[in-house]
This record gives structure tokens, C-alpha cells and sequence, in this order.
């Protein structure tokens, strides 16, 4: 800058000398004096001289005061590159969304958090405030831009409102909008300048929050939270009861809370169930307890207290919460079972016991009876009434003897719940139980198809076993059809850790739509069979389930019966 300086000085002053010298040249012809025109041409070039370094002075002056400038200039635009360089790191650390709005122009920029937070393309925003008022949410729209528009009236510095912000997708997004006011020198607001947070998750959280203080709050049970610890080794002490506390323990919450739920404990709680609890604590495990407490007004009642660990982020016990529910009802409505289930097993006993005697009473009379009745056939009765009469009463007294016989079958499989078992061979089984009916089956000839091949043993009680089977083949043979040869299919199967037996005839079977709750009844007749005594299949569902099988039947009038026993391996 100085030689430029100094070259434009020099410049200037050599043409202004060639000038003057030029100009002196000339003037010669006019005057007569020579010398004169030497003088002036001496004068002149000192003028120049002079003004040469006049203007070398203010050229020197202006460099400097430009220099300055430029420098200032320089300064300001390095300050300026390194406030937007902050500008963008800051936008990137915050995920913010930074918006500059003129106001009086309506016009708006936004930074890239636009694109990089709401989705949008940068062809996609718009440079209006109406862009911006459009993209909110309908229900907010009206209540952010009257509160924005007065916060610019009443030219205060600093803005924020929360609301919903359209995305790209078209979803919303809960966003936290913080803006600053500038104003020029006559107080009127120029421009505002603004950064947009997401704070969606905040949201979420805070209504997943809100959400879990109405459960707790309109909860039945009673919830209370304590400390992490107590350093006299009671219960932690309380920080936190909800409505549901005060209303069944009757302390209010300024009454309870700083205090240890050890003020509940009475002279009839249960100090081992508190121990446990104790020992939980100390553990820092979850513990369920059951035992008396106390009211405020000392009154008695059962509660069933559990403790639950709360842990920090760092995996350190921050809290108990503790959630309580008055079970008084409860354990009255326990204590009548207990009663009633003593008094039922009272009187089962009993009636076994009455079971036992009547049997056992009645059988020697009936023995007696039934002996004078036979003794009695060998004598000639010359009166036909007196015969008849001893006819029916030798009858009624075979079917009484039959009846007393069923019923100690029945008491006998009742009472016997844990029989032996041992590993029986079903065709051996079978084959006993052919052996039994062997008459009937060559009087009717049925078609019999056995597959024991996937089931060759099984672990149950023979006796039962072949007991059930002769009831079943019995019934089969008893209700064949007229109509068709009698076929029986009896299978034996293993299906994950069952055994199931299938017993399947085509016989008259059983209308199941009128019958099916009585068909295991006790004396319950389907069909009428002079010799149906209606206790086979009784029977056979009893020694079944104690055997702790379970039998089930499917039956069709004219088709035929299927009877389905499953055995747990």
C-alpha cells in the first residue's frame, strides 16, 4: 500500500512539472521577459512540489484509515465465520431446529434441523410464517399464534410455547419453541430468531407418567413407597402413600409419611412373617407376607403386604415400594372353608362308618333269609297265595342282597383311592375277561378287533382294569343291534405322555343330547333290559378316575357307542 502510494505521488507530481514546463514552452512566444517565465516555471514546479507531498500526506491518511477498516472488516468477518461455525456445531449437539424470522418482511429461514428432525426437503419449506402456522397442529394453532402475537405486542425479549408439529410423514411431534426478540432503535419488532426442540419422548414419558399416578392414585389396593434403607434395621421409612392407604389404615398421609410402616406391627401380628420381611429388605429381594395389622384406631385386620425393590440406572436400591390389600374377608371366608371342610370329612367318615355297619348289619339278616327261603322251596305250600307271596318275597330279598353287594363294590373302590399298580399285559388282560364271557361270546359271535401293538403293557391295577373291560364288553354284548352282525374294536394308543384306550361298538347306543349328564349316574337305565341294573358303567368312570384316568363316551341311536379311557403315563 505505501509504494502505491508513493508511485501515484510521483506520478502526479511528474506530470504536473511536464505540464508546467509545457505550458512555460508555450507562453514563450507571448512574453518578451524570459526571465519572468524561469521565475514562475521555478514557482510553479515548488507548488507542485509542495502539493505533491500534500497529496502524498492525505493519500498516507486515507491508506491508514483504510487499512483500518479493512482490518475491521477482516476481524468482524472472521468473528462472523467463527459465530456460524458455533452456530452450527451447537445446532448439531442440540438436534435444535434454528429459525430466523423477519417480521416486517414475513420472511423466515430455517437451518437443516428442518430436515434432519421433521423430514423435510429443503424445496419442501417454505420462507413465510404462514408455512410455519400451517404445519402446526389445529388443536394448538390458534392458542400459539394469538400467545405469539401478543408476546410480539407487548415487545417482551423472550418467547416459548409448546405445541404439535407436522412432520413429513404427517405425523406430529410435541416441540419446545424458545424464541428472542430484536427491536430496532424506535422500539418496533424487526426480527426474532428462534430454536425448535423435540420433545416427544419428554411428552410420551410424562403421559406414561401421568398415566401410572392415576393407577396408583385410583387403585383399590394400598401403595406406599419407602427409602432405600434404615439404618436402625426396621422397615425403611415412608416417602409416599397413596389415597387407598389412608382410607384402610385411617392415617392420613401428613400423619404417616417420614414415619416406619413398624407402627402397623400389634400384639397379634405375625413376628415370623415381619422377620421374613426384615430378611427380605436386608437381601434386597422381593418379599409376600401375610399378617394382622393395625388401623389408627388400633382396630385388628389382615393384610397381604409385598415389598418390591426399585433400582437406579447403576444398579443401586433407590426405593421400596410396597403394595398392600386388606384380606380380612378373605381369610374369614378361609377359616369357614377350613371349618366346613372339617365338617365334610366329619361326615363322610360318618357316613362310611353308617356304609360299613348297614352293610355288614344287613348282610348277616339277609344270609339268614335268604337260607330259610331256600330251606322253605322244599316244602309243598297248598295255598296259592301263601306261594305267591313267598315268590315275591324271595325276589325282593335276592334283588335287596344284589343292591347291599353293588354298594360295598362302590364303597370299596371309593375308599380304596391309592390301589396298586404294576405293569399288566392287556392281551392277558383280554384274555381273562373272554374267559369270563366265553358263553356269551359263542352264543353271539361278535367280530372283536384288538391292537395292542403300540400299547403292550400298562402300568395300572389288573383287577380294575379287567373289572372296567368285562363291564364294557358286558354292555356291548347286552345292547347289540338286531339289525347287524356285532362288531367290536378295542385299541390301545400313545399320544405325547398319555396312554388312551378306545372301546368301540355298533350297537343300539344312546341319545347323548337327552342323556349325557346321567350316563355315568348310579342306577341310570337307557334302555329297557329286564336284567339292567343301571351300575355298570358307574362303576367303571369310579375305578377309572381312581386310577386317575379319565373316561368320556360318544354315542349315536343305531350306530353304535365309543368309550375313550386316557391313562397319564
Amino acid at each position: 500500500m505505501k509504494s502505491k502510494t508513493l508511485q501515484i505521488t510521483l506520478i502526479y507530481t511528474i506530470i504536473s512539472i511536464l505540464t508546467a514546463v509545457l505550458c512555460h514552452k508555450l507562453l514563450i512566444g507571448y512574453f518578451s521577459s524570459s526571465e519572468y517565465l524561469y521565475l514562475s516555471l521555478i514557482k510553479d514546479i515548488i507548488f507542485i512540489l509542495i502539493t505533491g507531498l500534500v497529496f502524498r500526506f492525505i493519500l498516507s491518511k486515507n491508506e491508514k484509515r483504510s487499512k483500518t477498516i479493512f482490518e475491521k472488516l477482516n476481524k468482524t468477518n472472521e468473528e462472523i465465520k467463527e459465530s456460524n461455525e458455533k452456530y452450527d456445531i451447537v445446532a448439531k449437539a442440540t438436534s435444535d431446529t434454528i429459525w430466523d424470522w423477519k417480521i416486517q418482511e414475513d420472511s423466515i429461514n430455517w437451518n437443516k434441523g428442518i430436515e434432519g428432525v421433521f423430514g423435510y426437503n429443503p424445496e419442501e419449506v417454505g420462507k413465510t410464517s404462514k408455512w410455519w402456522f400451517d404445519k402446526i397442529h389445529p388443536e394448538d394453532s390458534i392458542r400459539m399464534s394469538i400467545k405469539l402475537y401478543s408476546f410480539i405486542e407487548q415487545k417482551t425479549e423472550k418467547w416459548q410455547d409448546q405445541y404439535r408439529f407436522r412432520c413429513a410423514d404427517g405425523t406430529y411431534k410435541y416441540v419446545l419453541d424458545r424464541g428472542f426478540l430484536l427491536k430496532d432503535e424506535n422500539g418496533r419488532a424487526i426480527r426474532m430468531i428462534g430454536a425448535i426442540q423435540d420433545i416427544t419422548k419428554q411428552k410420551e414419558e410424562e403421559q406414561r407418567l401421568k398415566l401410572l399416578e392415576t393407577v396408583i392414585t385410583q387403585s383399590k389396593d394400598s401403595i406406599l413407597i419407602t427409602e432405600a434403607n434404615s439404618p436402625d434395621g426396621k422397615i425403611p421409612k415412608i416417602v409416599y402413600v397413596n389415597p387407598a392407604f389412608s382410607q384402610m389404615s385411617g392415617y392420613l398421609s401428613n400423619e404417616i409419611i417420614g414415619k416406619s410402616p413398624n407402627i402397623f406391627k400389634g400384639p397379634n401380628s405375625d413376628s415370623e412373617e415381619l422377620k421374613k420381611l426384615l430378611k427380605a429388605i436386608k437381601n434386597e429381594e422381593e418379599c409376600l407376607i401375610e399378617t394382622i395389622t393395625y388401623t389408627k384406631n388400633k382396630e385388628e385386620y389382615w393384610v397381604r403386604f409385598s415389598m418390591i425393590p426399585i433400582f437406579n440406572n447403576e444398579g443401586v436400591i433407590s426405593h421400596w415400594i410396597s403394595i398392600q390389600r386388606d384380606i380380612t374377608d378373605e381369610k374369614k371366608l378361609e377359616t369357614e372353608k377350613e371349618h366346613l371342610i372339617r365338617e365334610l370329612t366329619q361326615n363322610n367318615k360318618d357316613l362310611k362308618q353308617f356304609s360299613y355297619i348297614t352293610s355288614h348289619n344287613l348282610r348277616a339278616p339277609l344270609s339268614n333269609l335268604i337260607g330259610l327261603l331256600n330251606l322253605m322251596e322244599d316244602i309243598p305250600l297248598e295255598n296259592e297265595e301263601l306261594e305267591e307271596i313267598l315268590a315275591g318275597f324271595t325276589k325282593s330279598t335276592h334283588l335287596l342282597n344284589e343292591t347291599i353287594n353293588d354298594l360295598v363294590k362302590v364303597i370299596i373302590i371309593k375308599d380304596n383311592p391309592s390301589m396298586q399298580k404294576e405293569e399288566v399285559s392287556l392281551k392277558e388282560v383280554f384274555e381273562n375277561v373272554f374267559s369270563q364271557l366265553s358263553f356269551q361270546i359263542e352264543l353271539h359271535k361278535p367280530i372283536i378287533k384288538l391292537k395292542f401293538d403300540k400299547v403292550p403293557e400298562l402300568n395300572t391295577n389288573k383287577a380294575y382294569l379287567e373289572s372296567i373291560l368285562l363291564n364294557l364288553l358286558t354292555n356291548s354284548i347286552k345292547y347289540k343291534s338286531e339289525n347287524r352282525k356285532l362288531k367290536i374294536s378295542i385299541t390301545a394308543d400313545k399320544i405325547d405322555n398319555k396312554t388312551i384306550l378306545t372301546f368301540k361298538d355298533n350297537g343300539i347306543g344312546i341319545d347323548l343330547e337327552r342323556n349325557r349328564d346321567k350316563i355315568f349316574g348310579l342306577y341310570q337305565r337307557f334302555h329297557n333290559y329286564p336284567d339292567s341294573k343301571g351300575l355298570g358303567l358307574y362303576l367303571v368312570k369310579s375305578q377309572v378316575e381312581t386310577m386317575g384316568g379319565i373316561i368320556s363316551i360318544e354315542s349315536e341311536v343305531n350306530k353304535g357307542t365309543t368309550f375313550t379311557i386316557t391313562f397319564k403315563n
